[in-house]
């Protein structure tokens, strides 16, 4: 399947589910970055890819505003070369307002994956070739105090319900990319790497999460993940 189809029907299927009272604001950019988000899968999501590495959800100053994974703002506008219109979420939270590209908030997570693959690979080109990043699931969940939520701290009931719908999406893209490796981004999107893809050949394997909540990632993110992918035997050089 087209991943944009992939992303619009996951982005629709997501939406019409309900979460508990602790929550009270979800952002999908997937429906209101879908302009930039369709400018990078259209742009880069093509097969096949040697890694595809797979975050858990989107980030408040980086996919929350630009539609693309771990996408701090400047890396995505002056290196992928992305940038496009970006509406606003329907109930937006006055403490984590959506300013798409205007936004002036970097977000550390996205600065350090893309900015080692642009340290790398010079050339998103060069990393395009082989691989790929997107995320499990396409939602941010905020508390009242605009506090982030993450998928895993949702009900049993809950993340059943929600990752059927991020499973099947999983599928298609791994369907469509070809990719030898699934690289989980942190230990959650490893686990739902295993649980969802299990019937696929696919191998899967884990890199350090780039958050700075992680002392193991402030410590040197990059150097961290080169010796992981090392140790998997998976290249980082380009071609």
């Amino acid at each position: 399947m087209n991943p944009i189809t992939t992303s619009n029907r996951l982005a629709k299927s997501v939406d019409a589910l309900t979460f508990t009272s602790k929550i009270t604001h979800i952002y999908n950019p997937l429906q209101y970055a879908r302009k930039p988000t369709h400018l990078y899968l259209k742009k880069y999501a093509t097969p096949p890819k040697k890694v595809l590495f797979l975050g858990m959800n989107p980030g408040p100053f980086g996919m929350a505003q630009t539609g693309v994974p771990f996408g701090e703002v400047n890396l995505v506008r002056d290196w992928l070369k992305i940038s496009a219109p970006v509406d606003k979420p329907p109930v937006e939270h006055p403490k984590r307002p959506i300013l798409g590209f205007d936004s002036t908030r970097s977000e550390v997570s996205g600065a350090r994956l893309w900015g080692w693959a642009k340290d790398r690979f010079k050339t998103p080109e060069a990393f395009f070739k082989n691989y790929f990043v997107w995320n499990y699931c396409p939602l941010v969940f905020m508390t009242e105090t605009g506090a982030n939520f993450t998928p895993d701290k949702l009900s049993a009931s809950e993340r059943q319900l929600l990752f059927q719908h991020c499973d099947v999406a999983l599928n298609k893209m791994v369907d469509h990319l070809k990719p030898e490796w699934i690289i989980g981004v942190g230990k959650f999107a490893e686990d739902r790497a295993h649980e969802a893809l299990s019937e696929h050949s696919v191998k899967i394997g884990r890199i350090l999460h780039p958050s700075p909540a992680s002392p193991a990632a402030n410590r040197g993110w990059a150097e961290a993940v080169e010796r992981q992918l090392d140790s998997l035997g998976i290249s980082y050089k380009p071609d």
